[in-house]
């Protein structure tokens, strides 16, 4: 479902992702691990057709992401590092606003809504207006956003930042349930999350992939925790 192939991109003289190629198919969950400032958020940016790449391209679910970016944000939901949103909109009013963006109409609009709001428990603050949210629900707005027009492809970049463990847990079972479905990156920091919910694991730093692996294999190969892995890694290839 999603193909990249030698993906670079620069800001001025940082190299921000450098020759970046992989693939990704149905059912799987793929986390996207690296240190800050590893190329990870752009990667996804590039991907999702927010920024262009300098050198490299990518398709997802077939629709190129220079040449047909309208098919390729049909295809897929994306929760940015911020779950941007406009703060003076109520909760209904933002999922509104984006079915129509996303030309989901009648019936549909309401089965879509049936659907996300209770998926992302956010039927408690669907009247409130976004400024008035704890970090927490924001989040879960976002992703609802994300979801609502039940793409073959997602792409979140840290869905949990912000919850509480309890809605942690709650997200992460809600990606298991999907993965099954769809394909599915998450970039996260938290490696805890990379175990419960990833089949597989690619490690980037400055810009290149260092592994490509399953959180298992990594732990047996390296005889030690993922987060022993991911420290050995990263601090070798990038000393």
């Amino acid at each position: 479902m999603i193909e990249v192939n030698g993906l670079r991109r620069r800001f001025g003289p940082v190299v921000a992702v450098d020759g970046v190629s992989f693939s990704a198919a149905k059912g799987q969950v793929l986390g996207l691990l690296g240190p800050n400032g590893a190329g990870k958020t752009t990667t996804m940016r590039m991907l999702t057709c927010y920024i262009r790449p300098d050198g490299g391209t990518a398709s997802v679910c077939g629709h190129d992401i220079l040449t047909d970016s309208i098919g390729v944000r049909r295809s897929l939901g994306y929760l940015a590092e911020n779950s941007p949103a406009y703060p003076e909109m109520t909760v209904g009013g933002f999922l509104k606003f984006i079915c129509d963006v996303r030309q989901i109409k009648g019936r549909r609009r309401k089965a879509a809504l049936d659907r996300v709001v209770p998926m992302c428990s956010i039927d408690s603050v669907y009247h409130q207006t976004i400024e008035t949210l704890s970090k927490g629900y924001k989040r879960r707005v976002g992703l609802a956003q994300a979801l609502i027009h039940d793409p073959d492809v997602l792409i979140l970049d840290e869905p949990t930042d912000g919850l509480d463990p309890n809605q942690k847990h709650e997200v992460r079972k809600l990606i298991g349930a999907m993965a099954k479905d769809k394909c599915i990156i998450i970039s996260t920091h938290i490696l805890e999350e990379v175990e419960a919910v990833c089949s597989r694991a690619i490690i980037v730093a400055r810009g290149k992939v260092l592994v490509d692996s399953t959180p298992q294999e990594l732990k047996d190969k390296h005889h030690a925790s993922l987060d022993e892995v991911f420290r050995k890694i990263t601090r070798s290839k990038c000393a």
